[in-house]
């Protein structure tokens, strides 16, 4: 059955989005997919192999560990990244919540309006909770705390590392990535089309006033 609905995200993927030949060295903002994760959790696992997975099927991810190098200024590179990608992959795991730098990326995310695909990993959502350690301020707080609530509140995938089926995790994943991205393209296309009707109607009206 898990087949059936990855090959289906796969035409639908190959039909509309019409992957390009994935260049990692040239690829830059805007990304397709950001992947939001607490690295000492879930880098040398799911968020790495995420990463790899879209990019081996043409899509442009954004990791922080693949896409920058020893130099970069963080928020030079991840701010941009996030306000030009067209969906943002929030991966919730143990330690999530005490990384400032996880909860600026999502409050971002969902600034920016950007659908968020939240992945519970080894974590329920009720465990998620913003604590101040003292370092944020009053305002800062507020924002990772609505944001947080925010993605809480958004269906989403749940995996258990003890339990669960990798493969058909990674393919359950891919499966909504590509789908969200066929209805953003489908959208936006829509908007389009509405766009140059509503300004043909504009200039004949502008001419059939003269």
């Amino acid at each position: 059955m898990q087949l059936r609905f990855f090959s289906s995200a796969r035409h639908l993927y190959r039909n509309i989005l019409k992957p390009r030949t994935p260049i990692r060295a040239t690829a830059k903002p805007p990304c397709d997919i950001f992947i939001n994760h607490r690295g000492t959790d879930t880098k040398k696992t799911i968020a790495g192999l995420l990463d790899d997975h879209f990019f081996r099927m043409g899509l442009r991810p954004f990791l922080d560990s693949k896409n920058m190098k020893p130099g970069d200024r963080l928020f030079e590179k991840i701010d941009p990244a996030i306000r030009g990608c067209k969906i943002g992959v929030a991966i919730f795991s143990p330690n999530y919540c005490d990384s400032y730098f996880c909860l600026h990326e999502l409050a971002l995310l969902i600034e920016s309006k950007k659908r968020v695909i939240p992945i519970f990993w080894d974590v329920k959502p009720s465990q998620l909770q913003v604590v101040d350690y003292g370092t944020s301020s009053a305002e800062q707080l507020e924002r990772f705390s609505w944001a947080l609530e925010e993605a809480k509140y958004t269906v989403g995938l749940t995996f258990d590392t003890l339990t669960g089926d990798w493969s058909h995790f990674l393919n359950t994943a891919t499966d909504a990535v590509i789908k969200n991205l066929v209805e953003l393209e489908a959208e936006n296309s829509s908007k389009k089309s509405t766009y140059i009707v509503q300004a043909r109607r504009e200039r004949d009206e502008k001419f059939s006033i003269h």
